[in-house]
């Protein structure tokens, strides 16, 4: 009777979402592990330089860890009293901001690692931070349902934007730093004046949490993804529903290539039984929590194998490299060459 048990607990473990089909023709995108490294907590976030030069890695015990791309040694490592969740460069590379469950923003100078400032928000964790492609504003927001709003250089009291129901999982700014957008545990995305923080468009259609957001690099194009297991693409700026891919399983972050021509996203690694069970034992062996979509038709072209659910992923500028962090306190990376 026991090792029936064990056996119908170990199917149930390996059940989940149906896995997206996976393209055999056409251009195709192919990736392989080149490294990992571990974290000292939960890894949150694996961030590239605007230059492509540093490779920025947080996580939930404070670390923060700068990787010259040349080599991936670390040439630095910084600390966010309280633990870190998000990061961002400022657009010419040279500052690098924090964000924490503290409910502050942290800066830092990218050469030498000394802190340059400290944003306060509020008491509540922040969840997602971005800077303006001007590298004149920060956009921060989390667990207390609002999103601050600052000004680069002066030491005025943010922008408060509010209209979420529920906590924000993530805010982007759009490539002409016009808009920002935002997605919540509230099922909306929401569009907003990046200058004025006026609230401009909701867009509704997922069931569950909007977790990732991505500006497709013309501005075009939103992408957003979920605990609804989908990614929906957006027509910008009105907000017009263009595509629904269906994912296969929650999908918690998304990033564009450059030339726009790839999606990645990154998400959870098992279904529901699957997930409790491998939180339970450590079993369950690897998964496929990555996914590449080519652009042009949403056909996925490749699944990365991971070990536990993805935190956030980013494509390096050159689009060679993709870089995830995920729950098992690790960190990888992974080196991008197209087929055909």
């Amino acid at each position: 009777m026991r090792s029936i048990l064990i056996g119908w607990a170990l199917a149930l473990a390996a059940c989940g979402s149906a896995e997206p089909r996976q393209a055999v023709t056409g251009p195709l995108l192919k990736a392989s592990l080149a490294a990992t490294w571990p974290a000292a907590g939960p890894a949150r976030q694996a961030d590239f330089s605007p230059d492509g030069r540093l490779l920025a890695t947080s996580d939930a015990s404070g670390l923060i860890t700068l990787r010259d791309t040349s080599g991936w040694r670390a040439v630095a490592r910084l600390h966010h009293d309280g633990g870190a969740t998000s990061v961002a460069f400022s657009p010419d590379g040279t500052s690098l901001f924090s964000a924490g469950y503290d409910g502050a923003v942290r800066g830092w100078d990218a050469r030498s690692g000394k802190p340059t400032g400290t944003f306060r928000a509020s008491p509540a964790a922040i969840w997602s931070l971005d800077v303006s492609p001007d590298g004149t504003r920060i956009a921060a927001a989390g667990e207390d349902k609002t999103i601050h709003l600052w000004t680069v250089g002066q030491a005025a009291t943010p922008k408060v934007l509010r209209g979420h129901q529920r906590n924000v999982w993530e805010v982007r700014f759009s490539p002409n730093g016009k808009y920002l957008a935002s997605g919540s545990f509230d099922k909306t995305a929401r569009l907003w004046d990046a200058m004025t923080g006026k609230p401009l468009k909701t867009m509704i259609g997922h069931d569950q949490a909007v977790v990732g957001l991505a500006f497709s690099p013309d501005g075009r194009i939103l992408a957003t993804s979920g605990d609804d297991s989908t990614i929906r693409l957006w027509r910008m700026p009105d907000g017009a529903p263009l595509r629904t891919i269906s994912a296969g399983n929650h999908t918690y972050k998304l990033a564009f290539s450059r030339d726009g021509r790839w999606l990645v996203s990154g998400g959870r690694a098992r279904g529901g039984l699957g997930t409790f069970w491998h939180q339970l034992t450590g079993a369950g062996g690897t998964a496929t929590p990555i996914h590449i979509w080519r652009t042009a038709d949403a056909a996925m072209v490749a699944a990365l194998r991971a070990n536990d659910d993805i935190a956030h992923i980013d494509i390096s500028p050159d689009g060679q490299w993709l870089a995830a962090s995920s729950e098992d306190r690790r960190f990888s990376l992974w080196r991008l060459k197209r087929k055909n």
